[in-house]
């Protein structure tokens, strides 16, 4: 019996903030792979190890997480004032899917980097030392992210003494600006808040809450996010991975609530149609200022954040912070009276540091209101990436 043979697809293997993903330049892909579609997403699915029964990703590159299932493929901008066009795909763990309908904030900061290694930066954009303004232009929500990549010697720096919550060992510093985060593709603003309200009462089935209404923010900053008070949940804020992804109805009912925020905020038009958007909207609980024990032993005091915040990223909860709700976080928490802004004791505010399991995390927003309406000119926050490996990954070549 005859079998096909593996081919080999130039990769890179990286880390940005506290995720990690599979990094490919759009002309290294296999031809039938550079344009969206079927094959393009089962040759994806198949470096990653997908659809994995076990929740394992044994035979791929994934880590059995959504922080760790991640695939970006880059491409030269044709676009004005943009250097490298990002393309993000979340791939599921147990199920044949790849999700193209939001970006991935923490892989934000290793695009920068990896898009000055890959050769797709005009050379005259690096300099010899100092730092790289890397402009990427996020083709998944149409945003644009302005990445500061430290260059020494001509190369990108990785090492550092930059420590970030989430991550176990120091790095380079990256700040990286999220632009007009809630914005549409031509850079109009008008949709930060689907409703039209910064609260709604949010109708869900009485298994939530018995009384089968949600005080909500929706907010769509950096990705679609449903925010609500961990009070109302019967939550603390100050709760770590295991105890809420070791109860299964705590994850049914986190669904359920994505699911109705999802037909709300406009993102489906049925509630099952959740299943196959799964990477957005994202659901974040809220509380005020705790102390409590990060996942690694760390002490957060109550005096070293604003408020708490946990969040769930394709059905479980998050070790850390997604990056993109990192920007909603901070875009919320600059515009008094959303759920987030008044977790955080409300009033005007340019930044927050918020508690999650992993640690704090600081995020800027400049938000200002025009003609009634709620707009932010952008999102700030520093992460950190690092090659981890590159060469070559390899595929079934019948795989896709």
């Amino acid at each position: 019996m005859a079998h096909v043979a593996q081919i080999k697809i130039p990769a890179t293997y990286m880390r940005g903030g506290t995720s990690k993903g599979v990094f490919f330049r759009l002309e290294d892909l296999p031809e039938v792979a550079q344009v969206p579609g079927a094959a393009r997403d089962a040759l994806l699915l198949r470096v990653i190890g997908s659809p994995d029964p076990y929740g394992k990703q044994t035979d791929g590159m994934g880590g059995a997480t959504s922080s760790t299932s991640k695939t970006v493929i880059l491409a030269k901008s044709s676009r004005p004032e943009h250097d490298v066009d990002y393309l993000f795909g979340q791939v599921a763990i147990d199920k044949a899917f790849v999700d193209w309908s939001g970006n991935c904030g923490n892989l934000s900061a290793a695009v920068g980097s990896f898009a000055i290694s890959a050769g797709l930066v005009d050379a005259r954009r690096i300099p010899e030392s100092g730092v790289a303004i890397v402009r990427i232009w996020q083709a998944n929500i149409g945003k644009t992210i302005i990445a500061h990549v430290p260059i020494t010697d001509g190369a990108v720096q990785e090492t550092g003494d930059f420590e970030l919550d989430g991550v176990t060992f120091p790095a380079a510093e990256v700040q990286v600006e999220f632009m007009n985060p809630a914005a549409d593709e031509e850079g109009a603003g008008g949709s930060m808040f689907p409703t039209g309200n910064l609260l709604d009462d949010l109708q869900v089935p009485t298994e939530v809450v018995k009384s089968g209404t949600l005080k909500v923010t929706m907010i769509n900053a950096g990705i679609p996010t449903i925010f609500v008070n961990a009070a109302d949940l019967g939550y603390s804020g100050t709760e770590l991975q295991d105890a809420i992804n070791g109860d299964a109805k705590a994850l049914a009912r986190f669904e359920i609530i994505r699911a109705y925020g999802a037909v709300r905020m406009g993102l489906i038009k049925h509630i099952d149609e959740a299943a196959t958007r799964q990477h957005t909207p994202k659901v974040a609980f809220v509380a005020g200022p705790a102390e409590y024990v990060s996942s690694s032993g760390k002490q957060v005091a109550v005096e070293d954040v604003d408020l708490l915040v946990r969040a769930l990223s394709m059905g479980k909860l998050h070790h850390a912070m997604m990056g993109t709700a990192a920007v909603a976080i901070g875009t919320a928490a600059a515009i008094p009276g959303t759920l987030v802004n008044l977790a955080a004791g409300g009033g005007a505010r340019s930044a927050v540091r918020f508690g999650h399991p992993s640690g704090t995390l600081r995020v800027g927003a400049e938000a200002s209101q025009v003609n009634g309406e709620w707009t932010v000119r952008k999102a700030v926050m520093s992460r950190s990436a690092r090659v981890l490996m590159e060469g070559w990954v390899r595929v079934p070549g019948d795989a896709f």
